[in-house]
């Protein structure tokens, strides 16, 4: 009988990472109950919170940020790397671990590069269209590497699509529209804008939706504003932003009723947002990060050129885009109906499973024909 998998997933900091993480570890389990699984994250991330609920260990390592400028922390840089490495192995070596899976984030060099000393199997998945520096680093050791989107130029990279939980994969937002709608606070049949920049926020767009407010509630659109953590809206009394049909909240834990409840939605291109709202088919207005490598805008491209989602430049997204196309496009039925079927037929649901299958065949394990799993 083959022994069950010891496997240490790595990631972490936001949504983005941390998802697709668990993703795979629930496919793992999936696959075969009696797989070990433990996370390594930072104590800063939200893998503090998202990793224990999802039912997994989560042990953490400190985070080695590379300084940007000449400075006494690039100095202290190799002796914190070295730190981090070898905290890093301590919990390979403790777990036992057989194999890594990384999925980017200033955690995953550390852990890399442990498994490389100790000839450990390393999987690394790709979430972004541009691969980050850590993948970078963990691709060139890898035994297997798979992408949400084509183009990473990460070498040997598989297309498997963006590893996403169950219940988002599955998910049936025709069927789940009603109840969606009510347990967030939407009536059930005004037009209904959800507005999120990612689990940490995006000032612009929570700006520029303060400044339309009055006009998109003037028109009786209903939103739901995430707008992230420590970002809450105020007026100019200082009190929280208050306006008839709007609500916001800094974080949303059931992004599947977001989805469902959405007659459009705007945010960030990450790359699970992008394929999320693919998955899901629903509409979508898009505002790259304007900082960073250029990823988010690449990470739209697809879903953008199918017709599921506008794009518009973060300078460009102010008052006066969403009182005129935003708006508009709201009280567009048809346009809306049309914008949700390009969405969706650009939707890659088995890839939580793909990178599971990975991961067991790289090391020997068989695993279950794709046909024959059940989304949990």
């Amino acid at each position: 009988m083959t022994e069950p998998l010891r496997v240490v997933i790595a990631g972490g900091g936001t949504a983005g990472h941390i998802t697709p993480m668990i993703a795979i570890a629930d496919a793992l389990r999936e696959q075969d109950p009696a797989t070990s699984i433990t996370a390594v994250g930072t104590a800063l991330g939200l893998e503090t919170r998202l990793v224990p609920e999802a039912g997994y260990e989560l042990r953490t390592i400190n985070k080695v940020p590379m300084p940007r400028r000449p400075s006494l922390d690039l100095l202290k840089l190799p002796f914190r790397f070295s730190a981090a490495i070898k905290a890093a192995g301590a919990i390979l070596d403790q777990t036992r671990a057989q194999a890594v899976l990384g999925v980017g984030g200033y955690v995953c060099t550390p852990v890399y590069l442990a498994a490389k000393k100790r000839k450990l199997p390393i999987f690394v998945h790709e979430a972004n269209a541009r691969a980050g520096l850590a993948n970078k680093v963990g691709a060139r050791y890898a035994t297997g590497v798979g992408a949400a989107f084509s183009g990473t130029g990460l070498p040997g990279a598989k297309l498997v699509g963006m590893p996403m939980r169950g219940f988002v994969a599955t998910m049936d937002r025709s069927a789940m529209r009603e109840s969606a709608r009510a347990a967030l606070g939407f009536s059930a049949k005004a037009p209904a804008l959800v507005v999120t920049g990612g689990s940490s926020g995006a000032a612009s767009i929570n700006a520029a939706i303060g400044a339309a407010l009055p006009a998109l509630s003037a028109k009786g659109i209903e939103i739901l504003h995430i707008t992230g953590r420590d970002k809450v809206m105020l007026d100019a009394a200082g009190e929280p932003l208050t306006a008839p049909g709007y609500r916001q909240v800094e974080y949303v834990d059931s992004m599947e009723q977001a989805y469902a409840a959405a007659d459009l939605m705007v945010a960030r291109s990450g790359a699970g947002t992008v394929c999320e709202l693919a998955v899901a088919g629903t509409p979508s207005v898009l505002v790259p990060l304007p900082i960073g490598n250029g990823e988010q805008r690449l990470n739209a491209t697809d879903l953008v050129a199918a017709g599921g989602a506008l794009l518009v430049n973060d300078a460009e997204f102010t008052a006066e885009f969403i009182t005129s196309t935003v708006l508009n496009l709201l009280l567009d039925h048809p346009a809306l109906a049309s914008m949700g079927a390009a969405a969706k037929a650009q939707g890659r649901t088995d890839a939580a499973a793909a990178m599971a299958t990975m991961i067991r065949t790289g090391l020997g394990h068989s695993a279950p024909p794709l046909t024959s799993r059940t989304e949990s």
